[in-house]
């Protein structure tokens, strides 16, 4: 299967998005879609070998709309894309708002004793030309957009307002006929302010709604202006010349100087600087960088000049795979929103329904003209468009102020699962501890020293586990030699198995050696001492002991503390000793801990946690923890900035900050209860204003003015759950 994110633009309702949804889900090859009326974006999961890209943008555009790919589109094009669609709202509400409102005022003359003056066809003529401009040039884009619905099969917003602003303009139209026809004296009753400020009104609320939802994306906008726009690279005849960071080709040499961004990811080839890192991993404090040393596109170099060598370039930066995760978070429907959807489904044919109730109940009890305000007030108020903004915007604000934070949401089903967590499990080495062991103390038994060390760098090169790291830095540190071994075994949970320079050689805990039949019994309490002890064995016999140390990060006992304070349950897995275990847990104020479990233990281990109904989340690095974080309901990834692990867990953490755990859930939390309150308020108005407009308590242009406010108001309420996320910094 095949993931694909698509620019969609003309929706204007959440029966719009649910129309290209339906449209696409019935296609053979489509596994699920996703619309997202938020960002006018849509997700499509398909099967490569049945359907392709070309022809899935071809049933959106029969749908009534149009597509872009958005790994086609620049992020100038996709930004041209918006302020079209920005100036074609406001060019539309202007020419409505030119027109509607010398017939608003003319209304307040209809009603003084000088209205007798305004039946004159020079007044009527020229109010039927401005309603006419109104009605069918600014309007016609409510007529296309009715029309592209009922060939769909489906009804949307359009359809409400195009009914409802006809109805009173024919009925204007047919009354001015009579009127004239009969030259007969008195009063007109003309209702083309009804129908035209209702056009403008709609078209204010749209452009006000497209201004407000532009600011719910600001975060990942924010992000976005970290790019450089150009680099500059050395050419092999060392002339530096500035391109574009899209011709950056792997293997280029790039020049930073202060105040200039990095491009690309790649690797320090000579100078050194203090870099910005923030935009990547939260972190506030500089990163001093030298030879050897990665940077990565999008950082700043604060201070002294750098040469780096392209190594990631284009979609492959850490930069671009944490704007590809914002977008697909923001793109992810929450479970929460099916309630939405489910309603906006079936919204506006029960709107038509009770429009058309409410007008024949009107005209048996009043006259046609009432009942004609009457429905035309109940089709006006009722659209859906506050149902599809509640959901997606109150995540985009969420999921784009997170990373902003350092912390990258899979998607929006992966915040609101968050909320509901009880319990969280956290690994050791390289989670609660900083993952950089060293060598504390090494006993020799009876050999040769520089012929163990020679054997342990040997055999532990082999292996990439923090400790096999902290072993091999020793042994350098100690000038030992190199020996390519014969074999090599790795032990999962245990440590090592080889043949080196024709010596059978183990290396690991206490379990590998007494499974091995080594004997230990009087170096035993070395893994008692606060560390982790790795035995060295050759041919059987015991010849070194390594103790090793790791350190606990700096914010990890006030983490647990403030989960403890939110109610939340944390353990600690571990496949570490029962001492070592102890030790660290005792240190970060952890009660419940279970140690020297394998990977497979640990899942196993989390599958029982997760009886009896409980939310369980799993905080780990992503590597060995892989089964236990795909086994729990949320699984927390550890990233240091160097490698976005997304498809490990639901949750990226870009930093080694475990208070960047409460942070998550705190966001969760928020936003889940700003889409509450969202939701509310989008029923409330429909529930509370339809009645109303069905006995006649709201006149059609109030109940334009109250639909345009319930999107706008839905959408700002979600830009205030970026000043709570803010203030909880």
């Amino acid at each position: 299967m095949k993931t694909e994110s698509y620019k969609i633009t003309g929706m204007s309702c959440a029966a719009c998005s649910a129309r290209v949804e339906k449209a696409l889900k019935r296609r053979k090859g489509i596994k699920s879609v996703n619309v997202n009326l938020a960002t006018n974006s849509m997700t499509v999961e398909y099967d490569p070998s049945i359907i392709q890209s070309p022809l899935i943008i071809q049933y959106v555009k029969d749908a009534g709309y149009k597509a872009f790919l958005h790994s086609d589109l620049t992020n100038d094009q996709k930004r041209a894309l918006e302020i079209k669609e920005y100036k074609n709202l406001f060019y539309r509400f202007v020419i409505s708002a030119i027109f509607s409102a010398p017939l608003f005022l003319l209304m307040f003359v209809h009603m003084s004793s000088a209205g007798h003056y305004l039946n004159k066809p020079i007044f009527l003529y020229l109010q039927l030309a401005f309603a006419t401009i109104v009605q069918f040039g600014a309007g016609s884009a409510f007529y296309i957009g009715a029309y592209k619905s009922i060939k769909n099969k489906s009804l949307n917003m359009d359809v409400l307002v195009a009914l409802g602003t006809t109805a009173a303009y024919l009925f204007s139209v047919y009354n001015i006929i009579v009127f004239l026809a009969s030259e007969r004296q008195g009063a007109v009753d003309l209702y083309f302010e009804s129908s035209a400020v209702i056009i403008t009104l709609v078209f204010l609320g749209k452009f006000l709604e497209h201004r407000t939802k532009s600011r719910t994306s600001d975060a990942l906008k924010q992000l976005l202006s970290f790019q450089a726009k150009s680099a500059r690279v050395i050419t092999d005849e060392g002339i530096e010349i500035e391109i574009p960071i899209d011709n950056i080709k792997k293997g280029d040499i790039i020049l930073a100087k202060p105040g200039e961004k990095i491009a690309v990811d790649g690797e320090i080839i000579s100078g050194h600087a203090s870099l910005d890192e923030s935009m990547l991993t939260g972190e506030s404090l500089p990163a001093d960088k030298g030879e050897g040393d990665q940077v990565y596109g999008g950082t700043i170099n604060l201070s002294g000049a750098i040469k780096y060598r392209a190594q990631k370039v284009g979609k492959d930066t850490v930069f671009s795979k944490i704007i590809e995760l914002v977008e697909q978070a923001q793109g992810k429907k929450a479970p929460i929103q099916k309630i939405a959807d489910k309603v906006s489904g079936v919204f506006v044919p029960i709107v038509l329904l009770i429009a058309v109730i409410t007008f024949v109940i009107t005209i048996s009890l009043l006259d046609f003209a009432s009942a004609l305000i009457h429905l035309v007030s109940v089709m006006v108020i009722a659209c859906p468009c506050a149902l599809g903004l509640a959901t997606p915007t109150a995540i985009m604000v969420g999921t784009g102020s997170a990373a902003r934070r350092g912390i990258l949401f899979k998607g929006g089903d992966v915040l609101e699962r968050a909320h509901n967590i009880n319990i969280i499990a956290f690994d050791k080495t390289g989670t609660i501890t900083e993952g950089k062991p060293q060598v504390k103390e090494v006993v020799f038994i009876n050999q040769d020293k520089e012929h163990v060390l020679d054997i342990i760098l040997s055999c532990e090169k082999q292996s990439e586990h923090p400790l096999a790291q902290a072993l091999v830095s020793y042994a350098q540190d100690q000038g030992a030699r190199y020996i390519e071994p014969e074999r090599f075994v790795s032990r999962t949970g245990r440590g090592i198995q080889a043949k080196i320079d024709g010596v059978e050689v183990l290396a690991g805990n206490i379990r590998l050696m007494e499974e091995n039949g080594v004997d230990i019994k009087d170096y035993k309490h070395y893994a008692q001492k606060g560390g982790t002890a790795v035995y060295l064995s050759k041919d059987g016999q015991l010849t070194a002991v390594f103790l090793i140390t790791d350190t606990i990060k700096k914010n990890a006992k006030a983490a647990m503390q403030e989960l403890k304070d939110k109610g939340i349950k944390t353990v600690m897995l571990t496949g570490d000793t029962a001492h070592a275990a102890a030790m660290t847990a005792a240190e970060v104020g952890i009660t419940d801990y279970i140690a020297e479990v394998l990977p497979d233990q640990k899942e196993e281990r989390i599958r029982k946690l997760k009886q009896g109904g409980n939310v369980v989340a799993m905080v780990g690095d992503g590597v060995n923890d892989a089964p236990s974080l795909a086994s729990a309901d949320i699984g927390f990834v550890m990233s240091t900035g160097t490698d976005v692990a997304i498809e490990a867990g639901d949750i990226t953490l870009m930093r080694g900050d475990l208070k960047k755990v409460a942070d998550a859930l705190f966001i969760s939390q928020k936003t889940i209860t700003k889409i509450k309150q969202n939701l509310f308020w989008a029923f409330i108005y429909n529930v509370i204003g339809i009645p109303l407009a069905a006995f006649g308590i709201l006149n059609p242009m109030i109940a334009g003015a109250a639909m345009a406010l319930s999107s706008v108001s839905v959408v700002t309420n979600s830009l205030l759950l970026k000043r709570q996320i803010e203030q909880k910094r």
